[in-house]
């Protein structure tokens, strides 16, 4: 004996759903009603799906209470997120300021200072490790930078020096001592 009778309507919506959805807890939803209504029993449901009795109960009354709204997953509430849009906004314009136009001593942002100069601008704390995933939600990518002397040093005689340890790693000039 089915377990409800399927309209017409409801039956193209719930295979049409079947057919465009790729998250498979909806694709499995969407078969346990449509078996469920030609018949089948919850055991034999239960042990073709991979899933409980209780997820069949808990699909069946989510149905026949939502519709097929029933049968999406929902997303537990949860606390919103400190990361305001105006802390977004914040972060953004941050990151592409170089520091020193804000008034520091370095040129460029690390995590830990981008979140030292929020705070005290948004007044909202964040660890370095919560930053990078919020730059990175953002679309920013984060690099270490390459520190180098160029632009820091007398550049000919750095080229000098370089063409003297090129001469001496050729090899020595001298005399060579015979092998034993």
């Amino acid at each position: 004996m089915a377990w409800y009778t399927l309209s017409a309507p409801e039956r193209r919506a719930l295979e049409r759903l079947r057919r465009g959805e790729r998250r498979a807890p909806v694709f499995r939803n969407a078969t346990i009603i449509l078996q469920s209504a030609e018949g089948r029993s919850k055991a034999a449901l239960s042990q073709a799906l991979g899933c409980s009795v209780s997820t069949i109960d808990r699909v069946r009354r989510a149905y026949l209470r939502e519709g097929l709204a029933g049968l999406l997953p929902v997303k537990p509430p949860g606390r919103p997120s400190r990361a305001t849009p105006a802390y977004r906004a914040a972060l953004a314009e941050a990151t592409q300021t170089p520091p020193q136009t804000l008034g520091y001593g370095f040129t460029t942002w690390s995590v830990a200072r981008l979140a030292a100069h929020l705070k005290k601008v948004t007044k909202i704390g964040f660890s370095d490790d919560q930053l990078r995933r919020l730059l990175h939600q953002e679309g920013f990518s984060i690099q270490r930078p390459k520190h180098t002397m160029r632009g820091k040093r007398d550049e000919a005689e750095f080229q000098r020096a370089k063409g003297e340890l090129e001469a001496l790693k050729k090899g020595p000039s001298g005399p060579t001592l015979p092998r034993s």
